[in-house]
């Protein structure tokens, strides 16, 4: 049997790694898994870790690390001989050695861009809330301004967007991060991508993930 390629993708907030994602998945038989989709899937349908879930975020709270690792564990678990591609978790030093214990990974890909690039990229970013999916008025507009493309619903700004904010969001987002890429890095499997577009950043993940699947379609 073929082993299962597993991966997780970082990326500080805004750096295209839900762009990055989608053509991974698009190019590869890759499974996504998202944190924020499973999180957001639970809470919906009210199950019990929807139900534990919707405690801590209404009051504003990180869920907790033992809460997160057991519904990530309890998803790939469904993915066993599939290749799969981890978003937004870990978050921690703690996440991912709770990971790698139970799922030990091949790479973790690193999608580098600097800060301020990211700052002035969010200037144009707007947001369907309900669903999560993100536009940029320059580098990915919505087909029709304001509107999501799915559903037609309205798209909003939200205020945390402003330079300042994200400034510091990202400043947060570095601290939390460092111990993650630092376990990964003594691992031997942190692999960086370093750029200031999606559109730059893609071809270097495109030809090292060569390395380990056979594309569905090659770049052109």
């Amino acid at each position: 049997m073929i082993k299962a390629f597993k991966a997780v993708i970082i990326g500080a907030p805004a750096s295209g790694k839900g762009t990055i994602s989608s053509r991974i998945i698009k190019y590869f038989e890759v499974k996504h898994v998202s944190s924020g989709d499973i999180l957001r899937s639970h809470m919906s349908r009210n199950t019990d870790f929807g139900l534990k879930v919707k405690q801590y975020v209404n009051k504003g709270h990180l869920v907790p690390d033992e809460l997160m690792i057991s519904l990530i564990k309890s998803e790939l678990g469904l993915l066993k001989n599939n290749n799969w591609l981890l978003d937004g978790f870990p978050r921690t030093r703690e996440q991912a050695e709770e990971l790698y214990t139970k799922e030990p990974i091949d790479v973790a890909l690193n999608l580098i861009v600097p800060f301020e690039i990211i700052i002035e990229r969010v200037k144009g970013r707007w947001i369907h809330e309900p669903s999560g999916r993100i536009y940029n008025t320059e580098y990915s507009p919505p087909k029709i301004t304001g509107k999501d493309d799915v559903t037609g619903e309205e798209l909003i700004q939200r205020p945390d967007d402003q330079p300042e904010a994200v400034r510091k969001r990202l400043e947060v987002y570095s601290d939390s991060i460092n111990p993650v890429l630092d376990f990964y890095r003594k691992k031997g499997i942190l692999q960086d991508f370093k750029g200031n577009t999606s559109d730059e950043i893609w071809p270097l993940v495109y030809n090292f993930l060569k390395k380990y699947m056979v594309p569905k379609a090659e770049l052109h």
